[in-house]
């Protein structure tokens, strides 16, 4: 098999790609893909803790948690300490995000569609299914 053929490579061919893409369109306000992804969690779930929010985005804790720590330098999240175990501390929305919210959001949303562009609706339901399942089933 030649390496152009490996899924391996493809998907990680693939994710660069749109990686720097959505980089590019992120850049403006100081927030990286990663950032963007956890500031969507946050938003849509307020008060997870970093485990939670690692567990949802499928990465590791301590990469979850450095990020969490930059979001936070910038005024991105902020952090609360549980009230019932002050060990634990809880992630919400920080101001930048209530100013800035619908513009990062619309600039996800339209980097989505030209990454999409070249795709019909059902090969864009087709990708992202078996991209979904791909990341069900693989360990």
């Amino acid at each position: 098999m030649k390496y152009t053929d490996c899924i391996a490579f493809l998907l990680a061919k693939a994710n660069q790609k749109s990686q720097s893409f959505l980089k590019k369109k992120l850049q403006p306000y100081g927030l990286t893909a990663v950032q963007h992804l956890i500031l969507e969690v946050v938003v849509e779930h307020e008060g997870l803790t970093p485990g939670e929010i690692s567990k949802r985005l499928v990465s590791d804790n301590a990469t979850v948690s450095g990020v969490l720590e930059r979001m936070e330098e910038h005024g991105w999240i902020i952090r609360k300490n549980d009230p019932n175990d002050k060990r634990v501390s809880r992630i919400f929305p920080g101001k930048k995000v209530e100013e800035l919210k619908e513009e990062i959001l619309l600039e996800r949303e339209k980097a989505n569609e030209e990454l999409l562009k070249h795709y019909s609706d059902e090969e864009k339901i087709v990708l992202k299914n078996m991209l979904n399942k791909f990341l069900n089933t693989a360990d």
